[in-house]
């Protein structure tokens, strides 16, 4: 013993250095020990829903994955297959995984859609927006055909706006997808609205968070660039760029129309057709016992015009603080001071990186239920919309409220109705 401690002392470089490796190492292995437990018991619980009896004449749901393996720098694919992947197998669904990196795929994501009961999309906010050989995914799912599938989303990317709306939020990455996964199972659903984004020539984008336009944008994009600063980038990225044109103004014509009255919630399961009898008595009674109407004329729309001057600007849902008693449909458009400070810049983008559609103080924040944004000939820059940058251009926003209807944990479900009570 008194050798071992000798020796110690006589090399404690390399002792220090060893103790901290072995420190780190047994503290990576205690944390995948805990990833396996969290796997074990999110597998032991899909296990029951499987395990459960259904009619011999009932066939099994059939699960749609939309993979987007690139999500996560590449790990995706990974991630997928070792957390969320034995649970849906487990749950006794028939799942059918399509990874969307490949061109020509249009023809069978509709073949996939037809004959499908709910979709999932594992990766990031990217994934549901991405665009692969001339198809958005998300456009597929707003069509009449498909609005009623119900959708799942597995968050695998970095940036996972939709998950905070959707699962509680959790630091461990494993438990945020096991917990995602068995939310589906689950089956408890809340409705999101979409943005319908159209340009002049372009076939419409949808949105489930939402458009930007702006310094904070272009700077928050460049923020990769500067890895070698570890925790500083972000403000290193959003410092270098004040070294531009100061301030930096982004100027635009916006028309937009106010919120619209929420019509009652149509009811999942229609009432059954009454009889042919019954429907003619109906139509005859109705015929001779109303008056003749005359067809009322159309009021115009009362579109208001603002001409702005902006640091930055951001259409977004109201997906993010989601209320489900809420008696109007409207969107969020914040148009954020133009007189804004180098070191307010800086400390915003922080914030901006967190939170994107965050509204500061000093904002403009008006509700729309549709706009229309006018650009100056010779407008520069990029939109950013659910993250994934496209041109410059006037474009028209609509809102499609309650479009589509997401799998969320029942736990959130839960609060959202108790602090719509409240």
């Amino acid at each position: 013993m008194a050798k071992v401690l000798a020796a110690l002392r006589n090399h404690w470089k390399k002792s220090t250095f060893g103790a901290c490796l072995l420190g780190w190492g047994g503290h990576w292995l205690y944390g995948k020990h805990c990833d396996n437990l969290l796997r074990r018991a999110a597998c032991q619980e899909a296990q029951a829903f499987g395990n459960q009896l259904i009619p011999a004449t009932m066939p099994l749901k059939k699960a749609t994955v939309f993979l987007n393996p690139a999500a996560c720098k590449g790990k995706a694919g990974n991630l997928f297959e070792k957390n969320a992947a034995p649970i849906l197998h487990l749950s006794g669904l028939d799942v059918t995984v399509v990874k969307t990196d490949y061109e020509g795929q249009a023809k069978k994501l509709l073949e996939l859609m037809e004959n499908t009961d709910l979709i999932i999309i594992a990766g990031g906010d990217g994934t549901v927006q991405e665009l692969h050989a001339n198809v958005n995914l998300l456009s597929l799912c707003v069509q009449a055909a498909f609005s009623k599938i119900p959708i799942g989303f597995i968050p695998l990317g970095k940036t996972c706006t939709l998950s905070h709306t959707l699962y509680p939020e959790s630091t461990n990455q494993v438990q945020h997808i096991t917990n995602a996964t068995l939310a589906i199972l689950k089956g408890e659903t809340v409705p999101l609205d979409v943005l319908q984004i159209k340009g002049e020539k372009e076939q419409p984008v949808f949105a489930v968070s939402g458009l930007r336009w702006g310094s904070y944008r272009d700077a928050g994009v460049k923020v990769s660039k500067y890895w070698y600063l570890g925790p500083l980038k972000t403000k290193a990225a959003h410092f270098f760029s004040t070294f531009k044109e100061w301030p930096q103004k982004h100027q635009a014509a916006l028309l937009y129309l106010g919120p619209t009255e929420r019509p009652p919630e149509e009811p999942e399961e229609k009432p059954s057709r009454p009889p042919l009898y019954v429907r003619l008595y109906r139509r005859l009674r109705s015929y001779w016992s109303s008056p003749k109407e005359f067809p009322q004329e159309v009021a115009p729309e009362d579109w208001e015009e603002l001409k702005l001057s902006t640091v930055e600007l951001s259409i977004a849902t109201r997906n993010r603080q989601l209320d489900l008693t809420r008696t109007e449909d409207f969107m969020d458009i914040c148009i954020e001071a133009e007189s804004v400070s180098k070191g307010q810049f800086v400390h915003r983008g922080s914030q901006k990186m967190r939170d994107p559609h965050t509204c500061p103080e000093g904002s403009q924040c008006i509700q729309a239920s549709r706009c229309i944004l006018q650009l100056p000939e010779g407008t520069e820059g990029s939109f950013g919309i659910d993250n994934e940058e496209y041109e410059a251009m006037p474009v028209e926003v609509k809102l499609l409220p309650r479009k589509l209807r997401f799998f969320c944990d029942p736990r959130m479900r839960e609060q959202m109705l108790q602090a719509a009570v409240q």
